[in-house]
């Protein structure tokens, strides 16, 4: 298990090596598919028996990944 980020691990044996929760099988996509479908951080942590302060961390790892990408449009 790797730590990518606070609060987010890989661990190719959980959910194919995709970034997770620490501490549970709780993938970061779910939790920021939820937010973008309406939920807020607490609705999200008390349906994925996460923390408030975990939802928060996967919102900080997609904003830190999406920061970091170089986008190129070709015409």
């Amino acid at each position: 298990m790797t730590e990518i980020a606070p609060r987010i691990v890989v661990d190719e044996s959980v959910h194919s090596g995709r970034p997770v929760i620490k501490g549970t099988r709780v993938p970061v996509d779910v939790i920021l598919g939820q937010l973008a479908a309406g939920l807020t951080p607490e609705d999200v942590a008390a349906e994925y028996g996460v923390t408030r302060e975990d939802v928060l961390a996967a919102l900080g790892y997609a904003a830190k990944t999406l920061g970091n990408e170089d986008i190129r449009v070709a015409g």
